[in-house]
């Protein structure tokens, strides 16, 4: 066996280790409810969320309003496929893409040294709501972290996809 194919498969045991499945339950749980708290008052508030992306700067007005009554529903979503296990692994990944734009947007402000709100969890009309700052761009990295460990180590998800296969190997026993 040559040295690489070992190394691959100490891997592949240390990543089948049934403790991932609690810690990536922790993360998923906690990225959910991050999800979900920033999308509400985006659904409630789809005109106050249209101008937060407006300001900064970064996208053509075009696509503005569409992008702010369609991201805050697929931000829900994904926050219950994350704690139901339901597709956990995608829904992750889509967290992974999300908060890879979100930061492109974000460092996009921060280099143009645009002084507004994330507009994350309040619109930016909320007074002295959440202003960016690199320190913005640490807490989007920590949750980009979070979910790259669901998709890399939550190979068997606690959930609903768990369950099914359960049921669908015992049926086929």
């Amino acid at each position: 066996m040559s040295h690489e194919s070992e190394l691959q498969s100490r891997f592949f045991k240390f990543q089948a280790h049934p403790v991932h499945s609690y810690i990536a339950l922790g993360a998923r749980l906690y990225l959910a409810w991050v999800f979900i708290s920033a999308c509400l008052h985006k659904i409630a508030m789809p005109e106050a969320f249209a101008i937060d992306i407006a300001t900064y700067q970064f996208l053509p007005l075009v696509f503005i309003n569409p992008l702010a009554i369609i991201l805050p529903y697929v931000e829900f979503g994904t926050g219950v496929l994350l704690i139901t296990g339901t597709k956990a692994r995608a829904a992750a990944l889509m967290v992974c893409g999300m908060m890879v734009m979100f930061m492109i947007a974000l460092s996009h402000a921060l280099v143009h040294d645009l002084s507004i709100s994330c507009g994350c969890f309040a619109s930016n009309a909320a007074a002295g709501s959440d202003p960016i700052s690199w320190l913005t761009m640490l807490r989007d990295s920590a949750w980009l972290l979070l979910a790259l460990y669901v998709v890399i180590f939550d190979t068997n998800p606690i959930g609903i996809d768990r369950i099914l296969k359960k049921k669908t190997l015992a049926r086929t026993a």
